[in-house]
């Protein structure tokens, strides 16, 4: 395990990274530069206000959106996506209201999602270090 990718908080330290993908509801490829250039600075903004750091950031083919991220343990997955794709919706269809026309309802992104963590440390190599401990009693 690497310690310079430790993070602390006041009871624990903690390395999780979370890689979540989303896309635009209908694949519809509408995330120009300018709207990820805003889309960028809105989730830095929500990563700031809720106690997360935003690694990588990319808008893959204009339809979707790949993050990397780093949290502390008291968030889980379903609430950073809860906050993403909630926040940056609401905030980019105010901002952009002609994308209306182009998606139903008004809803940005598809209700669906992935998310996969990643570590320094292999799960093998975890199950090796368990294996390996000798009991002290």
């Amino acid at each position: 395990m690497k310690k310079n990718n430790l993070k602390r908080t006041r009871t624990c330290v903690y390395n999780i990274n979370y890689h979540f993908v989303w896309s635009v509801k209908y694949r519809r490829k509408i995330l120009t530069k300018e709207i990820e250039s805003y889309m960028r600075e809105l989730v830095h903004q929500i990563a700031e206000d809720k106690g997360f750091t935003v690694d990588e950031f990319e808008t893959g083919t204009m339809d979707h959106v790949h993050l990397f991220v780093t949290a502390p343990p008291k968030l889980s997955p379903s609430l950073l996506i809860q906050y993403l794709k909630g926040i940056t919706g609401r905030k980019i269809m105010e901002h952009y209201p002609e994308l209306k026309e182009q998606l139903r309802k008004g809803e940005l992104w598809n209700h669906s999602y992935y998310v996969e963590t990643v570590g320094d440390v292999s799960a093998e190599t975890i199950r090796l270090y368990i294996e390996n401990q000798t009991k002290h009693y």
